[in-house]
Order: structure tokens, then sequence, then C-alpha cells
């Protein structure tokens, strides 16, 4: 470490964001252009060089934290994308929407605020991007074998870049009319804007990866017919089946998935569109669903000017700090959490019912029932709370005015209507993702699977490290069964985190 004192003089610095009063007003991302590399270094040498990386451990990447931290510090950014890159085809993306759960396993965390590994990657990334150190990477020369990629996601492109630069044909198809998967319909302008991946699709495109957009593997494409034109196959098409809301009044307009309504708001940010047909905008807002993608809705429907918002949360308001019975360092603590999207709920006028948390959140808080007007439009949504066993707490029940209810109850495994998985004949696993081996190997000679679809809803630093094990795996099988692709885990190698 640069500074073998730094923990103990530099307190934490976060990359700051911009005001909410400003930030509501625009679609970009919410930080302070130009407000990270001025203070990274700092931050980076308080990295403590402690001997025994549990920071490691805690990213499925297995980044090699401690030695770009050391040499951010030493303002050596060529060697530290050299590092960073050598791990994590996509540190923009995970240095922007990944939770950082290398700062839980950060030694430092123990008894004072963790490293910001999360900003030095990223600031890291981005220097490597305005300094040149991001070029294509074509390989030398071509193996001849040829790899179909189903999905563009993180885990696609991961996949897919690996592979090409081991030397393999690889075509990436995508459903959608874009290539980025979740990332470029997803997730909202303002957490990531999407020049990021643009710049990594060119990058790609320069390397040899082809890409089939607005192509449905199953429906436009035949299933089949696609194995047999390419010597392997890897399916990563995510998690898209959604779980729904099983109450008297789903029915009723008005009530739409998450999936259902981020895409639009991310299609007006590319121009597609002029205005979302399911806007927010002078709506009263509830959110069913306490994660990530319920928070993304909240921010999309503040920047779209929703009359009111208020997010559900069927568990109790988690604690301020770590439960060191329950949730010892390092495991990854669950704990109040304020994103920026919670910041900005303030920024309007929150349902009056949601006054108890300046967020706009209510914890504890389960659906009962969806009420709407004569012609069948979605008015009120009626809630109870809920102890720990998720049983009503008598006379607790009240009602939220609602002309718009979203729900954000996550994902259970692939899409089984666009004809893939019944192509190919995929057996599945009893929770409905798709069964694999620990090779990533289906039950389909030449067929693998990875992500969301294979693993389970997880984390986008999950995927990421998935398409690189499932490149090597894919490399193995098309070569003499050896391969020189970095295999970061198996997909039984850690429990999942998601």
């Amino acid at each position: 470490m640069a500074d073998p004192k730094g923990f103990l003089t530099t307190p934490r610095q976060d990359w700051p964001r911009r005001p909410v009063g400003e930030r509501v007003r625009d679609w970009n991302e919410i930080h302070v252009p130009g407000a990270l590399l001025p203070i990274v270094g700092a931050q980076a040498d308080r990295c403590m060089d402690c001997g025994i990386p549990f920071c490691h451990d805690a990213c499925p990447l297995g980044n090699l934290i401690p030695d770009w931290n050391d040499l951010v510090a030493r303002d050596d950014w060529w060697a530290a994308a050299e590092r960073l890159h050598a791990t994590n085809n996509f540190p923009e993306f995970t240095g922007r929407l990944c939770p950082a759960p290398c700062e839980a396993g950060c030694v430092l965390a123990i008894n004072q605020p963790a490293v910001t590994i999360k900003n030095v990657e990223c600031a890291i990334a981005d220097r490597a991007w305005e300094e040149g150190f991001a070029g294509p990477a074509p390989p030398d020369r071509l193996s001849g074998r040829t790899v179909a990629v189903i999905g563009s996601g993180p885990t696609g492109l991961a996949a897919a870049q690996q592979l090409t630069r081991a030397g393999h044909t690889v075509a990436v198809y995508e459903r959608d009319d874009r290539i980025g998967g979740l990332m470029r319909y997803g997730i909202p302008e303002f957490k990531m804007e999407k020049r990021h991946l643009e710049r990594r699709i060119g990058q790609m495109r320069a390397e040899g990866t082809k890409f089939r957009t607005s192509t449905t593997v199953g429906r436009d494409v035949d299933a089949v017919g696609l194995r047999a034109r390419y010597d392997a196959v890897v399916i990563a098409t995510g998690a898209t089946a959604w779980r729904d809301l099983a109450v008297p009044g789903r029915e009723l307009s008005g009530v739409h998935q998450a999936m259902e309504y981020l895409p639009l708001a991310n299609r007006v940010c590319e121009g597609d569109l002029e205005a979302s047909p399911l806007s927010a905008a002078g709506r009263d807002v509830v959110i069913v669903g306490g994660g990530d993608t319920g928070s993304d809705c909240l921010g999309t429907a503040v920047r779209e000017g929703a009359a009111s918002v208020t997010q559900l949360d069927i568990y109790d308001r988690p604690g301020d700090e770590r439960d060191e019975v329950t949730e010892p360092w390092p495991t990854y603590p669950k704990l109040y959490r304020l994103s920026a999207s919670h910041e900005e709920a303030g920024a309007l006028r929150t349902a009056p019912e949601a006054a108890e948390d300046s967020d706009a959140r209510l914890f504890a808080a389960s659906t009962l029932r969806l009420t709407g007007d004569a012609d069948g439009r979605v008015r009120a949504l009626h809630l109870v709370e809920v102890d720990a066993e998720r049983r009503p707490r008598p006379g607790t029940e009240r009602v939220l005015p609602a002309g718009l209810v979203l729900l954000a109850l996550g994902f259970f495994g692939p899409d089984r209507g666009d004809g893939l998985v019944a192509g190919l004949g995929l057996e599945l696993e009893p929770r409905g993702t798709i069964a694999r081996d620990a090779g990533f190997a289906t039950n389909v000679p030449g067929v693998f699977a990875a992500g969301d679809a294979a693993r389970g809803q997880s984390l986008i630093v999950w995927a990421i490290a998935e398409g690189r094990a499932v490149a090597a795996a894919v490399d193995r099988h098309l070569t003499d069964g050896t391969t020189r692709l970095p295999a970061p885990i198996g997909p039984y190698d850690r429990p999942m985190r998601a």
C-alpha cells in the first residue's frame, strides 16, 4: 500500500451525488460529473494490504482489489486498468450497478467504513476509456469453431467476448431491437447512461463478435436448427419469467409489471417514444416490492412527475447496523439502505400514509386487494401490516390511493413461452431454472446455460462471472479439453447472493 496509515488518517468519501432538485429534472446519471477522480486516489490509499483480502472471496469475479487500489493510489492507471480487466470484462457496469458485496467483505469494515471499492473500480474503468487503455483485443487467429450466444445481458456479452477473444466465431442473438438485455431496457438511464453500453458493444464488434437483434430463438429462428448450425450454444436469456400478485383486483387496468413499465421509460430516453404510454405523470403510484427493481420504478416515477409514490416492502425495516450474531462479518448484511431513488422520493409529495418514512417506503406491508372505478381502472390498494412470519396484524389495514400499481416481485426462471426451452427439450430444475451440470452443460449435447436463466435471479457481478466461466467451459468443449480462458467460478462454488 502506498500509505501504511491511509486507513487511519483518511475518512471514507463516496462519489457525491448531484442535488436531488437538479437530478430529478433530467435522466442523466445521478453522480456529479468529474467529482470522482480528485478523491479516488486518497480513497484507494485506505486499502490496508490486509494480507488475507476477504474482498476477493466476497466478489464472485475474484477481482484483484488490493492490487488495483495500490496502483490507483500510486497514480499508475494503465497497470490498474490491466489488473481490473484481467477479471472483469465490464467494470464500468459493475462500478455503477453492483451492490458491492466486496465492500461488505473489506477487512477495514470490521470497525470502520469500508474502502470505496466500487467507486475506485468505476474510476479505473472510466479512466481506461479516456486514456485509450480499453481498445479492442481481437484474436490472433480463428479456431474455425462457431458459437451462438442467446441473450445479450451481462452474462451473454461476457461469454461472447471471452469466446471471441479465444478465436471462436461468435454470434449473439437478442430478442429486443437493441443489444444489452436488462442493462438496456431494465436499468434506468439515471443509474447507467447507455453510452457506456454502446462503447462496449462497439469494442466487441471491432473484435469480431456478431450481433443479431430482433430475433427470438424458438420463434423467429428454430431452436433445433440453430443448434445444428453452431458447434456450441450458450443460453444466457436471463430470468425473465416474473412473479405475479395473486390478489383480487389484479385484472384492473393500471396494474403492470415493473418490466412492462421500465422499458418504456428507457425507450423514451432512446428517442423511440415521445412519452411513455404507462407514464406516472399526475398519478398516485404504488410499487409492490422492496428491492432494487422497485427502487428503479420509484426513481422513474419521480422523473415522470408522479403525484405521489409509495413503495411497499413485505419485510420489516432492516437495522442501521450489522447484526453480529446473525450476519457476522464478512457476510453481506441486510441493512437499511437509502438509494438515490429513495432520496428523491422527498422531491415530490409522497402519500400521507408513507410519511413515517421520508423515502416513501412502507415496511412489513402486504397487499390484500386492489379496487377500481366503474371503468375498471385501479383507484386504491388495500394493505395490512404483517409480522416476521407474514401474518396480518389485526387493526392495521389501510388504503392507499393508486392510479398506477407496479409489481416488482422478482423473477423465477427463463421465459418458457418463446419456444426455446421446449424446442431444445431442456430439462428444468424444480424452481424453474435450466438444469446444468458442474461444467455448465445442459442435458442437450453442445448446449450450455449460464446466468440468471440457470442460476436464478442474482447480481450483475454474478452474471459477468458466470459468463466468463461458461466461456471457459465452452472453450474446453470445442478444443482438446484445455482452455486458456480464466474460469472464476463453477455454478455451485458458492451460495447465491441475490
